[in-house]
């Protein structure tokens, strides 16, 4: 198992992702650099975000969303969503 210094906790390495999760610049950076776990961890935060907004993934917009998003959570790129749980059932899609 190869293990590489993540970008959300560099002094501690952890396991690298066995392949790009997709086929493109975007896909390759996010496994050079971000961890398995971390991964994991973005791919729970993803499925919160799909909620909470009610995005339809194969909508383009909601695809740009959370390409956005992966960049501001994963890299410190752009600004994270804020998921407000209090607010449940209320909340659209961004930009709506």
């Amino acid at each position: 198992m190869e293990y590489i210094a993540c970008l959300r906790h560099p002094d501690r390495p952890a396991p690298a992702l066995a392949r790009p999760p997709f086929r493109s610049e975007l896909g390759d950076r996010i496994q050079r650099g971000i961890c398995a776990p971390c991964w994991r961890d973005w791919l729970q935060h993803q499925t919160l975000l799909i909620n909470h907004f009610g995005l339809n993934p194969r909508k383009a917009e909601a695809r740009e969303f959370l390409y956005g998003q992966i960049l501001a959570v994963l890299f410190g790129e752009g600004e994270a969503a804020e998921v407000d749980t209090s607010r449940k059932g209320t909340i659209g899609p961004p930009g709506r």
